[in-house]
């Protein structure tokens, strides 16, 4: 059974950290990329960041510079460092695999709020 469960979401003022993580199981978490997205209300769910299995990464163009995403192979972890938070990145944040394959499924977690107070 896959299963994705994001934590380290919370309440955090403007210009502060969090730190997100994904804990994988249930599948070779080395051949999945991974990537975070988020949703804000009443908003599509949008892109953050993404990191393949080689290690490469990809990032909104309104998180660059102030958000990190890395992954732990042996520990089957993804995360992802936000740093000089604003009040736009407000949203669910959810943690996404994909396998290397043509036709793989997208597997989601169920999601961890960040609320960024100004």
């Amino acid at each position: 059974q896959v299963l994705l469960v994001e934590s380290g979401g919370g309440l955090v003022q403007n210009g502060g950290s969090l730190r997100l993580s994904c804990a994988a199981s249930g599948f070779t978490f080395s051949l999945y990329n991974m990537g975070w997205y988020r949703q804000a209300p009443g908003k599509e769910r949008d892109l953050v960041a993404t990191i393949d299995t080689g290690g490469s990464t990809n990032y909104a163009d309104s998180v660059k510079g102030r958000f990190t995403i890395s992954r732990d192979n042996p520990k089957n972890t993804v995360s992802l460092q936000m740093n000089s938070l604003k009040p736009e990145d407000t949203a669910v944040y959810y943690c996404k695999a994909r396998g290397i394959w043509v036709n793989s499924v997208d597997y989601w977690g169920e999601g961890t709020l960040v609320t960024v107070s100004s």
